[in-house]
């Protein structure tokens, strides 16, 4: 039996998780410093690297003066509780990393509150201590007042700090005397974080991860509870809804370094990753063949936003696309329940719609985006949250929001979301820069984002957590412009977009390939407008001095899916396949919309 430590990372996007993460590796003798390595081993999706997030939660270990340390990274961000609430499970201890300019911040609020709850012990990490005028005592008490506000034990309370910048490579119990090395840091966690208890009895095992492999199938990883785990093992797998299977355990495999190897049998603390069950859910428990007895499963936060998901029926449909079929989306989906837990799918009337429940627009943008880029084509309706009945009233989901953004830009803030129902709790100024925190309704964080990005000039950091549900606050206004809509298919020319340039901002270059009924820009007014973006230039041998000039067009508003997303109207998709994203009105004959509207109206 080895010593072990299993350890959960938690921190604010940015603070510097995932480079101490590949310093340990350093530590750990995975790889040698003038070894060419990946970057950052840890946040290993193209996703993850472009965003700077974590998503996925992963598993590596290293061996330091004999001990085996688990190191579980965790996401961040609140949209992505489902992954953070299994990850915790496997843990015995956190180490909580805070930037020491910027303090504990929102997304590490959601993710300690988990922590502590569970009854984990933390050791702070204050990080980047060379950065110019920052605090590191300062941020140091605000994570002991943060805890302080999440109640705490007072075996909590008394955390060990650890002081340094895991970029040069160093921590230390004081940030003014760098180090060489991260070892103290590594001595602190063998020394302050428990090991796990060892507990004899018959095996017991919650699964908390999936992971998938195209030679074996899913794989089941947890942290065993209780007995040990043998290769070939016959068990029973008791599932959630309190079912029992007999399966057998064809192969053990524990995490050594960044993989797995296998293992003849796995004691009780020690991650394990199981391969040759069928049929198992994460939550479902791993117990004794003869006296299962299972263990508490997980509890999942609820989705609060839905979407429509559809397959791609517009003109331009399987032209960039490898699956295009309400097959290949059906079966994309249920792949991604599997690993997915805070994600719900349901077939609806419609045939080749489905609706789709997930944490936020940022949870289901994710997915959105990892679809299209393994070939997908299919279209996304306007994102919408779910109301709830509570005691007879109609109750909706609303989120804590804070914003950080220079003093002189705060009004501004303040402004846009009192517009959406927000309440302004509290502001502070610190180092010409506000912090302000809300309470607002999940709808009015749909296209927020976008627009007080814009009116702050990029300086907004924006960040938010889910609260809990309250009664209904009222309409929202939303985005009052129309929208420009292209009146027939074919090549968008410079010189229509020139002509029309009064009637609004386009949303296309000239060249590009547009379809009726696609959105091609957005209205100066109110209203929807169609207008002929196809319309050429009739050569003539008659020329009239002065009307040859060159065509000076305004650029081009190019969207993000999730500013895509947030943009659109209840009557209109986003059609997104894996080299384009467009705007479209759902019904694309304006003879037929105008035909709806004279409906809704005698209605």
């Amino acid at each position: 039996m080895r010593d072990i430590r299993n350890i959960a990372i938690i921190a604010h996007v940015d603070h510097g998780k995932t480079t101490l993460v590949d310093k340990m590796l350093l530590a750990g003798k995975l790889f040698r410093d003038n070894e060419k390595h990946d970057d950052l081993y840890m946040d290993n999706n193209d996703l993850e690297r472009e965003r700077g997030i974590t998503i996925l939660s992963k598993n590596v270990s290293i061996t330091y003066k004999d001990t085996k340390i688990n190191i579980i990274d965790t996401p961040g961000h609140a949209d992505f509780g489902g992954e953070v609430e299994r990850v915790l499970n496997m843990a015995d201890g956190v180490l909580l990393l805070v930037d020491a300019f910027e303090g504990p911040m929102p997304q590490t609020r959601f993710v300690l509150q988990k922590a502590l709850e569970i009854g984990l012990k933390p050791i702070v990490v204050v990080n980047k201590v060379d950065k110019p005028n920052c605090n590191p005592e300062g941020a140091q008490e605000a994570v002991f007042d943060l805890m302080c506000n999440l109640d705490a034990t007072e075996e909590q309370l008394d955390f060990q700090t650890v002081y340094g910048s895991a970029k040069n490579n160093w921590m230390g119990p004081d940030w003014k005397t760098p180090t060489d090395n991260i070892n103290y840091l590594l001595d602190c966690i063998i020394k302050y974080i428990p090991a796990p208890k060892v507990l004899e009895g018959t095996p017991q095992m919650l699964i908390t991860t999936l992971d998938y492999s195209s030679y074996v199938g899913r794989i089941a990883v947890g942290k065993v509870h209780r007995g040990t785990l043998k290769s070939g093992q016959k068990i029973t797998l008791m599932k959630r809804d309190g079912t029992a299977v007999k399966q057998t355990i064809k192969e053990l495999h524990t995490f050594e370094g960044l993989g797995r190897k296998a293992a003849e049998s796995v004691t009780s603390g020690d991650i394990c990753a199981i391969i040759g069950l069928d049929d198992f859910e994460i939550g479902d428990t791993i117990a004794d063949f003869e006296n299962p007895e299972a263990l508490t499963p997980i509890a999942v936060d609820e989705p609060t936003m839905s979407m429509t998901f559809a397959i791609n029926d517009s003109p331009f449909f399987g032209k960039e696309g490898k699956f295009v079929t309400s097959r290949h989306i059906q079966e994309r989906l249920d792949k991604e329940l599997e690993k997915n837990l805070a994600l719900r799918v349901e077939k609806t009337n419609e045939d080749g719609h489905w609706n789709v429940y997930g944490r936020g627009v940022l949870h289901l943008s994710v997915l959105i985006e990892t679809m299209r880029r393994e070939g997908y084509e299919l279209q996304v309706g306007q994102p919408k949250v779910i109301i709830k009945e509570i005691d007879g009233v109609k109750c909706e989901p609303v989120e804590q929001l804070s914003v950080s953004v220079p003093d002189e830009m705060s009004g501004k803030v303040i402004e846009m979301v009192s517009t959406r129902k927000g309440e302004l709790l509290s502001m502070q100024s610190k180092n010409d820069r506000t912090f302000l925190e809300f309470n607002i309704p999940s709808r009015g964080l749909i296209g927020l984002r976008t627009n007080m990005l814009t009116a702050t000039a990029g300086e907004a950091v924006i960040s938010h957590r889910f609260l809990d549900y309250e009664p209904y606050k009222g309409e929202l206004t939303r985005r009052n412009n129309g929208s420009l809509i292209a009146m027939e298919t074919g090549t968008a020319y410079a010189y229509a977009l020139n002509k029309l340039q009064d009637r609004g901002r386009f949303f296309i270059d000239p060249q590009d390939e547009v379809y009726a009924g696609e959105v091609v820009g957005e209205h100066t007014k109110e209203g929807d407008l169609v207008i002929n973006v196809t319309k050429s230039k009739k050569l003539t041998n008659m020329r009239a001095s002065g009307s040859d000039d060159k065509v000076a067009l305004a650029p081009p508003i190019k969207f993000s899916l999730e500013e895509a997303l947030e943009y659109i109207k209840a009557d209109e998709y986003v059609e997104v396949t894996p080299q384009n994203i467009r705007l479209r009105k759902i019904i694309l004959d304006e003879l037929e919309r105008k035909r709806q509207r004279q409906n809704a109206a005698e209605e």
